[in-house]
């Protein structure tokens, strides 16, 4: 049986989650989420992973969302639970300690796009389009559309793209903060990757502080962020890695670091 998601290690450190339903636009069924989740777990579990990157399989879709043939055979009931597994998976992705990377290989529509918004950072390929369609539908984001994308690129322009409809180019949606990277298709993979080598030559234990100070604030008032901050900066003083940082910025050479 193929595989719905498949996952690899680059370096030892860079690890990649390609989705894998090319002929249903990488659509999200039960059981791929499933998978998802399982790996999450793994990820989470393992210490060598510095960075996450994930991508699509295929050239035209980076995720179509929710897998609306396996929805139209569900109930009411079922349906709404189908929308909630969406959307903890993607507060799963969030919760990722390491900085995770959306390898937007073609398009992000709906569910797509609401994928995205749950990683750190996004590269999409030139030509891209993104949007969140739902009202179109009759419904809305459910899956952290309607919170994320304010929270990125402003409310102003959020209510217009979930208000329309509309969807942007990546030629667009990097104008207005929706995206920080395009890159033609044959070379997204390896600018995603040299994105990634450049996070992961700073140290993890500083990683992991930093996305957490920034997330864990991003809905308290400045004071209480600056205290988070100071705190996660008291957690790194006495580690291995601040002392070897500092060694090897004495010393004119390339620090080695190893999360301790």
């Amino acid at each position: 049986m193929t595989s719905l998601v498949h996952f690899s290690i680059q370096d030892e450190q860079i690890g990649i989650m390609t989705l894998n339903r090319p002929e249903q636009a990488n659509s999200l069924s039960a059981p791929m989420l499933e998978e998802i989740n399982q790996i999450i777990q793994e990820i989470k579990h393992d210490e060598s992973i510095r960075c996450l990157l994930i991508t699509g399989a295929g050239s035209k879709v980076f995720c179509a969302g929710a897998d609306l043939k396996e929805r139209r055979l569900m109930t009411e009931a079922e349906a709404k639970g189908a929308v909630l597994s969406i959307q903890q998976t993607f507060i799963e992705i969030e919760s990722i300690p390491v900085p995770v990377i959306a390898v937007m290989n073609g398009h992000a529509l709906g569910g797509g796009l609401e994928l995205a918004l749950a990683c750190d950072l996004r590269i999409a390929r030139a030509g891209a389009r993104l949007g969140l369609p739902e009202t179109g539908l009759a419904i809305i984001p459910g899956a952290g559309g309607t919170q994320r994308l304010p929270r990125l690129i402003g409310l102003g322009k959020a209510k217009e793209l979930i208000f329309t409809g509309a969807s942007l180019q990546a030629e667009e949606a990097i104008q207005i903060g929706l995206i920080e990277h395009i890159s033609v298709a044959d070379s997204l993979m390896n600018d995603a990757i040299s994105l990634a080598k450049q996070i992961i030559k700073n140290g993890p234990l500083a990683l992991k502080e930093a996305k957490q100070a920034i997330q864990s604030s991003l809905d308290h008032d400045l004071h209480t962020g600056l205290t988070k901050e100071y705190e996660a900066y008291l957690r790194l003083i006495e580690t291995e890695d601040r002392t070897e940082g500092l060694r090897a910025f004495q010393e004119k050479r390339t620090p080695q670091y190893r999360g301790r």
